[in-house]
């Protein structure tokens, strides 16, 4: 008998920005404030990877 099962696929972009900044800790911030205004925009060209996991299942057999 065929059971079912519930699987998740995480695919993770990556891109790699230099920035002047007076510290790591500036840097961090400027790039983060600069890609929540829309100024680096992630895509396909910019895939790292991806996972697949199957959700443990809780008693019962409901996914959790």
């Amino acid at each position: 008998m065929m059971k079912e099962h519930t699987v998740t696929i995480t695919e993770t972009l990556r891109k790699e920005i230099s920035i002047e900044a007076k510290n790591p800790q500036d840097a961090l911030r400027l790039v983060e404030e600069n890609w929540k205004n829309g100024e680096y925009i992630l895509d396909a060209d910019d895939f790292s990877g991806v996972v697949f996991r199957t959700l443990p299942r809780e008693r019962g057999g409901e996914a959790r």
